[in-house]
């Protein structure tokens, strides 16, 4: 079979895989929140509503019906994709509230991986090039701490410092609520902001958007500097670049010109994978800086027993992962034709 039909068969497995792993997030989100304590009629009205008005609710959202009846019911709305109403927003839709909160989410998340591969890949190439020496001990313990330190202890540590005693940074907010906020064309404030020519709304939430951003980012450097790191060494001790080095090559333009394109590969498998642990970092994040996101909204939903946003909102981070990590695979057995399948 030759390679590009040996791709061919692989996308279309995992493109056929791809609904089966969403069903499996549907269902565990499904089966996790109904035995999860708490009731979302005492959550809406309150512990101390008649009971009475409890049960009206209840009917009215079918949550008196048989489980099964509730899952099968809920599969049939997602066939549709129907994700239903929130509880907790009246009046909008699952969808309605994945429009509203989602930009903030991938402001957050695109600059946060800016960041994340900026730090990280620079580390670790300073790392790899200084080998054996105090650099390289410097860059392997920047990998391990960035990736052990708790985000939300991060973040609270980062905003009791340069938020509060030193007033660098503003707290809980994405833009002044005293300014008028850039036009919704994308729903990305820095975007749409430039797109309109106005500089001053791009600096203004470029500077709201730092912190958070700059905290995700930075403990997410440490997964690609190990990688980086790791492989730009390996590659370092390549025959063909021991070739380049005989032909009088410098260290610099070996390093550029040959090592790093190679040792870059890998960063780019794992970035499907480090996809997920944005998304779940974004959460921890948008929830400790109390920046108005998708996961902030889906924290609240978890708190207040909303089931339709949280499996909706679950759903759509899944799906977003799934297709991220099959455009990933393709992206790099295009970029390495050493990949066969």
């Amino acid at each position: 079979m030759s390679r590009a039909k040996a791709l061919r068969y692989y996308i279309f497995v995992r493109l056929l895989l791809a609904p089966l792993m969403l069903w499996t997030i549907t269902t565990l989100v499904f089966l996790l929140l109904r035995a999860t304590p708490g009731d979302p009629a005492d959550a809406i009205l309150g512990a101390r509503a008649p009971e009475a008005a409890k049960e009206a609710l209840r009917e009215q959202l079918g949550l008196n019906q048989p489980l099964l009846w509730q899952y099968l019911n809920y599969l049939g709305d997602l066939l549709q994709l129907d994700l239903g109403n929130s509880l907790t927003s009246r009046g909008l839709s699952v969808w309605g509230v994945i429009q509203d909160y989602f930009p903030a989410t991938v402001e957050l998340s695109l600059f946060s991986m800016a960041i994340a591969l900026l730090i990280g890949v620079g580390v670790g190439m300073i790392a790899a090039a200084r080998s054996g020496t105090i650099i390289d001990a410097m860059g392997r313990l920047f990998g391990v701490i960035t990736y052990a330190l708790p985000l939300f202890w991060v973040g609270m540590l980062l905003q009791l410092v340069f938020a509060v005693q030193l007033g660098w940074f503003p707290l809980g907010t994405r833009f002044p609520i005293s300014a008028p906020t850039p036009s919704d064309i994308t729903g990305l404030y820095t975007i749409d902001s430039l797109l309109q020519g106005n500089l001053e709304q791009f600096f203004t939430a470029l500077y709201y958007l730092t912190l958070p951003s700059l905290t995700l980012g930075l403990l997410l450097s440490g997964i690609f500097e190990r990688i980086v790191r790791v492989n730009l060494k390996q590659t370092l001790q390549a025959d063909y670049v021991e070739a380049a080095r005989a032909r009088g090559l410098s260290e610099r333009r070996i390093l550029f010109a040959h090592a790093f394109r190679n040792a870059l590969i890998p960063v780019i498998t794992v970035l499907g994978l480090t996809f997920a642990a944005l998304l779940s970092g974004a959460v921890l994040t948008e929830v400790t800086f109390s920046w108005p996101g998708l996961g902030n909204r889906l924290y609240e939903a978890i708190s207040l027993r909303d089931y339709p946003t949280v499996q909706g909102i679950m759903v759509f981070f899944g799906a977003i992962v799934v297709l991220a990590s099959i455009l990933i695979d393709i992206i790099n057995a295009y970029i390495d034709p050493r990949i066969r399948y």
